[in-house]
């Protein structure tokens, strides 16, 4: 079933009520695996009693697709960036406080960090964020992906190292033709065409049941918590982008270029806004309307007070 949200930020308040519990990091365990974990995640075993019927209803993403539009202001981001590159983060971006936005996201509203696989759903062990790099703006300029895994506790610094060191590492291994992605795609792209199809249908069927070879799942962008594309580095607005069938992941989101919009002042007047329009694919199967339009509003407020993320969380909910 696929639904389409539009919204467009309201001026007044960012405030949402979240009701989950929340406990202190002290005193979180270390979680223990169970029998029908996966190596990449935890069942989760205790769910309203839809979310145990939809995955057999609605059997792929593809059809469990709701599709999500968020105009975001961004000119006190703007200023934030500028005033941070001048002291305590000379090679800040935007991209740096999205994804900052989308870990502290995934940490404080855990239920978007769930996947399904063969019609159960489990939640991912960490935050692994998914992106495409184009190596050069060129119409023959190979794509790469970087990898880079978060932890629920990283900041706004911790998510900007993390991702250069990411980025580098990719970069690097591109110039030896060592990146772990290509690799894998090499040795499948070589295998013969009589037996390429049994080889991805086997992967497939063993990611399922969490048998994939875990050489495949850490060189794979289809095995996140969340993929982010910056289309508005091409120049272009945001898109909504599907999400894939193989794989875990359940969140898709594509920012658009920085533009101004006009919008009418109190006083009756016309102004210009600077936004991003951000669009969002996600697999309802996982949460319900309300959560995702909850924490929807939850990533508007980050980026619109970016500070927000210079410290870790004081507590999350138990959830993870």
């Amino acid at each position: 079933m696929n639904k389409t949200i539009d919204s467009f930020e309201e001026t007044k308040t960012d405030e949402i009520s979240v009701d989950a519990p929340k406990v202190s990091l002290a005193e979180k365990p270390k979680r223990k695996r169970r029998f029908g974990d996966r190596y990449d995640g935890y069942r989760v075993r205790k769910l309203d009693t839809q979310f145990w019927i939809v995955p057999n209803i609605m059997r792929t993403r593809t059809d469990s697709q709701v599709f999500f539009n968020e105009v975001i202001g961004v000119g006190e981001l703007d200023r934030y960036i500028h005033k941070k590159r001048e002291g305590e983060i000379p090679n800040l971006r935007t991209i740096h406080v999205v994804i900052a936005a989308a870990v502290r996201l995934f940490a404080e509203r855990p239920r978007l960090n769930r996947f399904i696989a063969g019609k159960k759903i489990f939640a991912h062990n960490n935050i692994r964020l998914s992106m495409s790099i184009k190596r050069s703006m060129t119409d023959d300029g190979e794509e790469t992906e970087i990898l880079p895994v978060f932890e629920p506790t990283d900041t706004l610094y911790d998510v900007v190292r993390k991702f250069e060191d990411a980025l580098s590492e990719s970069i690097e291994e591109a110039t030896k033709q060592n990146n772990n992605t290509d690799r894998v795609a090499g040795a499948l792209s070589h295998i013969p065409t009589w037996l390429k199809s049994f080889v991805v249908f086997a992967i497939r069927n063993l990611d399922k049941v969490g048998l994939m070879p875990k050489m495949i799942y850490h060189a794979s962008p289809f095995h996140s918590s969340v993929f982010i594309t910056d289309v508005g580095s091409l120049g272009i607005d945001s898109i909504y982008h599907h999400l894939y069938e193989f794989g875990t992941t359940s969140c898709f989101i594509a920012m658009g270029k920085k533009q101004f919009i006009p919008f009418v002042r109190p006083d009756g007047t016309l102004g210009q806004r600077k936004i991003i329009n951000f669009r969002f694919v996600l697999d309802e199967r996982i949460c319900d309307g309300y959560y995702y339009a909850a924490s929807i509003k939850k990533f508007r407020r980050y980026i619109k007070h970016p500070e927000l993320l210079e410290l870790p969380p004081e507590s999350l909910p138990d959830e993870i």
